[in-house]
């Protein structure tokens, strides 16, 4: 089924994809989020919109999410098996289709130890996978996990996630068959630095032909400071950032700028990957910056479909 967003379009129709990340508040600022899409909405094709990002409570991905598609954008809607049960994943969902939302990402979420309620109870009644077959099971046969019949369509299109880089490297591509087998219809990668190792993951994605299964997009997550880089290099799980990245950021007069352009040579390269389908850029807590770099990468205007 189609699911009428403009991710799956333009993804469908060949254009190398962007999608981005809008941050929600730790309030109920509908204005935030706005003013958010106002800045970037021109830069990408759909806009993830973060469910409690690191155990943090903020505005709910559901409640964001429908204010960027009233603003006429195309939303993704991030999911967490971490906060909800069955019950409540497959009710938001349907929520989601009823408010406009046609995009949907399956995570597990960030451990509860990382957020700002670390005595909180985990739920995962269902992991990310089951999550995905949950959203295939409701699209496409129409049914509840319980077996019940949905009233209506589900016109979602299935997003997951996925890490090239975490051990044992020799099994990712099999978790990622798994996810693609579930229902994936596009993957967000983790933030890519170290392209090598990368291009080698890739290489293993095409020979199993998992690249005409689904969509690969390459995550990217700009840095603007030394300080941030060492913290994603020493603590961030599944992000290996190269010692020349670090070297030229302290070696830059402008740390920024320098994080710009290193970043615009990684979209350079990642563009010519063989498989890669498009990037999704996590800004988050910087999105005005998203439009400036994909201008750079040259990656402006997006395709209207």
């Amino acid at each position: 089924m189609k699911s009428g967003s403009n991710l799956e379009k333009v993804l469908s129709a060949g254009h190398f994809a962007v999608t981005a990340e809008i941050g929600p508040p730790k309030g109920g600022s509908g204005r935030i989020v706005e003013s958010k899409g106002e800045q970037i909405g021109h830069a990408a094709d759909a806009f993830n919109v973060t469910d409690n990002q690191t155990a943090v409570v903020r505005l709910c991905s559901l409640a964001s999410c429908a204010i960027l598609a009233r603003m006429g954008l195309d939303p993704v809607m991030q999911m967490l098996c971490r906060d909800a049960n069955r019950i409540r994943l497959q009710s938001d969902i349907c929520g989601a289709v009823a408010l406009g939302i046609r995009n949907i990402l399956c995570l597990s979420g960030d451990h509860i130890k990382f957020g700002n309620h670390p005595t909180a109870k985990s739920v995962f009644d269902i992991d990310s996978t089951q999550l995905i077959q949950t959203v295939k099971l409701m699209r496409d046969e129409h049914k509840f996990l319980c077996g019940e019949e949905v009233s209506g369509e589900i016109p979602l299109f299935i997003g997951a996630v996925e890490n090239p880089y975490s051990d044992p490297f020799e099994w990712r591509v099999h978790r990622l068959a798994k996810k693609v087998k579930a229902g994936a219809d596009f993957i967000q990668t983790q933030a890519i630095y170290d392209i090598p190792k990368f291009a080698r993951w890739m290489e293993e994605v095409c020979d199993a032909g998992l690249h005409e299964q689904t969509h690969i997009l390459a995550g990217i997550i700009p840095v603007k400071s030394v300080g941030m880089a060492r913290y994603m290099r020493d603590y961030v799980s599944g992000v290996e950032i190269p010692a020349e990245f670090v070297r030229r950021l302290e070696d830059a007069k402008d740390v920024k700028e320098e994080g710009i352009k290193m970043i615009v040579e990684i979209i350079e390269q990642v563009k010519e990957i063989p498989g890669v389908h498009g990037i999704h850029v996590q800004a988050v807590g910087w999105e005005e910056i998203v439009p400036e770099i994909m201008e750079r990468a040259g990656l402006l205007p997006r395709p209207i479909i």
